[in-house]
């Protein structure tokens, strides 16, 4: 896909990063209930996640 317009990079990215928030959403309720993982690591699981967001791809945003 080729995108000439920084607001579509903006776009695109962001449906992206929603995309991948649900795949890993329905991941992490699988391994919830299917091997009864503890929510402690279901909460560190997303927070290692969510600094990954905020160290990589925040700055291509900007």
């Amino acid at each position: 896909m080729i995108v000439h317009n920084g607001i579509m990079n903006s776009y695109v990215m962001v449906a992206f990063v929603c995309l991948g928030v649900l795949l890993i959403g329905g991941l992490l309720i699988v391994m919830r209930r299917r091997h009864k993982y503890d929510p402690n690591l279901i909460g560190a699981l997303v927070g290692a996640m969510l600094c990954f967001l905020l160290l990589e791809a925040l700055p291509a945003l900007t």
